[in-house]
């Protein structure tokens, strides 16, 4: 099994465990760190709906919290948690802003998956183009 399809099973089981009782759509996060840790995250849904976080955010933040701020990859799955199966998920526009503040937009991959068989791979240039950094905020 190759680095994608390893990352696309963490993010499936990440998924399981999300909790999602308001929309019932239920995403899993799998993010390789460039310290060959891979930190997982679920999306945790909240009455208060602003105070919601989406998968891809709660492992970078997991990740951050254990001092790790450099990435390679995240794989993204999602669907309705009674779906027969998945469909492609892209990261919200918060969270490729997340991810920009971490990720070189030219060399992090993001995989965003059906199955282990079935998955697209994006840089996050692709996804974030003419994006606002923090080299930006450095002259």
């Amino acid at each position: 099994m190759g680095r994608n399809e390893e990352l696309i099973e963490l993010a499936m089981d990440a998924r399981r465990i999300a909790y999602a009782p308001y929309s019932k759509f239920k995403v899993g996060a799998a993010l390789l760190g460039s310290n060959g840790v891979i930190y997982m995250g679920c999306n945790v849904e909240n009455a208060s709906y602003p105070a919601t976080n989406c998968a891809e955010r709660t492992a970078i933040f997991s990740a951050v919290a254990e001092g790790q701020t450099e990435f390679e990859a995240i794989a993204i799955v999602g669907g309705n948690e009674d779906a027969s199966e998945l469909d492609f998920c892209a990261p919200c526009g918060i969270c490729r802003q997340v991810m920009r503040e971490f990720c070189d937009p030219d060399t992090f991959e993001i995989i965003v998956a059906k199955s282990t068989t079935e998955y697209k791979v994006f840089t996050l240039a692709d996804l974030l183009p003419e994006s606002f950094g923090p080299e930006k905020l450095d002259k």
